[in-house]
């Protein structure tokens, strides 16, 4: 029985923790030298963003590659009282729309270096399958 509990609980794809705070997680891509991924997102209200994160992000090919490959952060804009973040968080996600999505695209997903120079870019969904997002990721 505990065999079948470790089998069954190993196999099953981890969540990837996706960071509110491009700060921290610029600090460290530059000790790890990973790329950083950002991702604007309307998680309550914009359907292709919620699209994107199921199809794409939740797949286990990204989070394969993603778990040692990249730093992940979320600048999430929802529009329900009950999803809405503290004053603090929404002033982080304001002040990075404002140097990476200043149009204010949903979804819009940003491939950065450590130094935070964009390496590519995805406007909208980004309408591949999770293997070929993957692949146009890993060769920036």
């Amino acid at each position: 029985m505990k065999l079948l509990f470790i089998l069954f609980f190993g196999i099953i794809p981890t969540s990837l923790i996706w960071s509110d705070n491009y700060h921290e997680a610029q600090q460290q891509a530059k000790i790890t030298h990973k790329n950083i991924l950002i991702n604007f997102s309307g998680s309550d209200w914009c359907i292709p963003c919620i699209r994107l994160r199921k199809e794409i992000f939740e797949s286990a090919i990204f989070q394969d590659y993603a778990a040692d490959k990249l730093l992940l952060v979320r600048a999430d804009f929802p529009r329900q009282k009950k999803n809405r973040f503290s004053i603090d968080q929404v002033k982080r996600n304001e002040a990075l729309a404002e140097q990476y999505n200043p149009d204010g695209k949903f979804p819009y997903t940003l491939l950065l270096d450590e130094n935070g120079k964009i390496l590519k870019s995805w406007d909208g969904y980004p309408n591949i399958t999770a293997e070929r997002f993957v692949k146009e990721v890993s060769t920036k």
